[in-house]
């Protein structure tokens, strides 16, 4: 069904204090490391990660210019929260970022804490558990706890913009989570791409767009993942190959 991604977001408030670690926000320093390697490869049909055409899948092709950003999640000391809050998690499993959300109508979320203006973000995201009324994604131009922009999929096929503003989530483009074809739903793989450049807001899945908008309210700030419940609680979601680039 469509739904109107308008739950509180119950780690907004007090509990977020103790959840995550993103309130350093920019405070930490925005010097990284970028990769050799920082190609995503899309995922097929069957929600298996295929590389790119002519490209071995054990040696990815050399990252371009304008990385901004770049983690594989191999190292647990890279500078994401590794948070526990009675049973939600946001921490490094096993070569990936898990958000493990044991709450209904919640959302948990992390930050490298960094700070950047105009940005292209995508990350592979896989349900690892959990139902497939879920949303996960990513972030960008994080100010605090009550005000950024993610952009966010359904493991049952929606998609949508959210702009959370002073602690109110407001929907970007449309009201509601729209379906798309473009999602693997259930248990695949997806390569979630945003776009923040200026006012315009783009949501891509798979490298087809799904939800585009217009909003000036932030200019830049931190990314970050993102993953919540409805009213079904178990939402488990891997993240890998994190990439932040110019646009």
């Amino acid at each position: 069904m469509n739904r109107l991604n308008s739950r509180p977001l119950v780690l907004a408030a007090a509990a977020l204090a103790l959840v995550s670690l993103a309130c350093q926000t920019v405070t930490q320093s925005a010097e990284v490391a970028v990769p050799t390697t920082a190609v995503l490869a899309l995922p097929t049909a069957e929600g298996q990660v295929e590389p790119p055409a002519d490209q071995p899948a054990d040696q990815p092709e050399p990252a371009e210019a304008g990385v901004l950003f770049f983690d594989d999640f191999s190292d647990p000391d890279s500078g994401w929260d590794r948070t526990d809050y009675d049973g939600s998690t946001t921490d490094y499993l096993d070569g990936q970022y898990q958000i493990l959300v044991t709450d209904t109508s919640a959302d948990f979320w992390a930050n490298p804490g960094l700070d950047f203006g105009d940005v292209h973000v995508e990350t592979l995201a896989t349900k690892a558990g959990g139902p497939d009324d879920n949303d996960f994604g990513v972030i960008c131009r994080y100010q605090d706890l009550d005000n950024f922009y993610y952009f966010v999929i359904s493991s049952d096929g929606y998609a949508g913009i959210i702009k959370l503003i002073d602690g109110e989530n407001i929907g970007l483009g449309s009201e509601e989570l729209e379906p798309t074809d473009a999602i693997l739903q259930g248990d695949s793989t997806n390569l979630i791409e945003a776009e923040c450049v200026g006012s315009t807001l783009r949501l891509y899945v798979n490298g087809e767009l799904v939800a585009e908008a217009e909003d000036t309210a932030f200019s830049q700030g931190d990314v970050g993942l993102i993953a919540g419940t409805y009213d079904i609680p178990g939402t488990d979601i891997r993240f890998d190959d994190f990439l932040v680039t110019e646009p």
